[in-house]
């Protein structure tokens, strides 16, 4: 089956899993953004995937200005990916989708590394909140159609 594209859909969370939804796209990231790594090589190592899979989803990324290439830092031969800022923008929505995995998905014999903040080691926890700092939950958000 086909997939239909989302591009035109009149709701910003479906255009944007045209751009990331497949779970490849969001794995490269991870691994660009988490773990450092930006070539070719490297990422196809990490993830596993078949090589062509690995090519079409960096063409995708680049294309929807999610990453960048650019020549390797050591002055190689070889070219390195790179997050844009509308790439690292999407830290935040993969720390949700780990901590839910972690609530939901993880395994007793799992060893996850933990995030914590790079100055103090102290570790974090992603929440919502209001502009004025208040903690929000789910029952306390409402969809609106303001204008």
């Amino acid at each position: 089956m086909k997939r239909k594209p989302l591009n035109d859909a009149p709701c910003c969370i479906a255009r944007s899993l045209d751009q990331i939804g497949e779970w490849w796209s969001l794995l490269i990231v991870r691994d660009i953004l988490l773990l450092g790594h930006r070539r070719f090589g490297e990422l196809l190592e990490s993830l596993g995937c078949a090589r062509n899979m690995l090519s079409a989803r960096l063409k995708r990324l680049v294309a929807c200005g999610i990453l960048t290439t650019a020549p390797a830092a050591d002055g190689s031969a070889y070219q390195e990916y790179r997050l844009t800022e509308k790439g690292r923008d999407l830290y935040l929505t993969l720390i949700a989708l780990r901590q839910w995995g972690e609530r939901w998905n993880s395994r007793p014999d799992e060893m996850m590394p933990h995030l914590v903040e790079r100055g103090t080691g102290t570790p974090i926890a992603l929440e919502l909140r209001t502009q004025d700092g208040r903690p929000v939950g789910l029952r306390d958000i409402e969809v609106r159609r303001d204008g």
